[in-house]
């Protein structure tokens, strides 16, 4: 993730702390937040990067923040092919609940959410809930990829649809193979705002170690990302 800014006052450090349902998540409460924050975490799930990621929102943004782990009390290890093989299986009802147990825990009256890779295909997802006042989805699968189908997965578009899906911003890459144009096309026609960056493939914005990484793109989207969730409160 590109850096935020830091500042050293205005709010507690992060902590663990485990939902209502006993899933785990990573908050910062800040102490005159301007609103809430509900981060949905990419396929790796919660760990020192996303610790880092709430903290420097909380100092940036001057909002309270959580991150919500979305394979809780499954031990899948560090590599990515577990992860992917146990996907199917996920819950949308019980990952939503989370989400929504962690705009709770903020105690902020309005409460917006950001997820990233899987985190931003979720997001799409929570649309369906006016929970939410804004919405920014990075680099979300907007169609579920093949192999990630299940009886309990439903497929993001379909649930933006029947949502609210203008208040979604959608930041993504044009090389992203997981989310052709044809896919984007769709994504506008719902009324969600998307911000296209040409050379970008996924993954090129929140973590600083990857090769996709893009620093003017990210930096960019994240202004984005800040200004269109505090419009919520301006």
């Amino acid at each position: 993730m590109t850096h935020l800014g830091s500042h050293p006052f205005g709010n507690t450090g992060g902590m663990r702390i485990t939902l209502p349902s006993g899933t785990p998540a990573e908050i910062v409460r800040h102490d005159s937040p301007v609103m809430g924050l509900v981060v949905a975490p990419d396929i790796f799930g919660l760990r020192p990067l996303y610790d880092d990621m709430v903290k420097r929102f909380s100092d940036e943004w001057g909002m309270s923040v959580i991150a919500v782990e979305p394979f809780p009390g499954v031990e899948l290890g560090p590599d990515v092919e577990p992860r992917f093989a146990a996907v199917p299986a996920l819950d949308d009802a019980k990952n939503l609940r989370d989400l929504l147990e962690a705009a709770d825990a903020l105690g902020t009256e309005t409460v917006g959410l950001i997820g990233f890779c899987m985190g931003g295909m979720y997001c799409f997802k929570a649309a369906r809930d006016e929970r939410f006042a804004r919405i920014v989805s990075f680099y979300g699968m907007i169609t579920l990829p093949e192999a990630w189908r299940g009886p309990t997965q439903g497929e993001p578009l379909g649930m933006l649809i029947s949502g609210y899906a203008e208040g979604v911003l959608a930041i993504v890459g044009e090389k992203d193979h997981y989310t052709p144009i044809v896919d984007i096309d769709q994504l506008r026609s719902t009324g969600v705002q998307v911000v296209l960056y040409p050379e970008a493939e996924h993954a090129f914005a929140h973590d600083a170690s990857r090769p996709a990484h893009r620093p003017d793109d990210a930096a960019d989207a994240f202004a984005r990302a800040k200004a269109w969730l505090l419009s919520a409160v301006r």
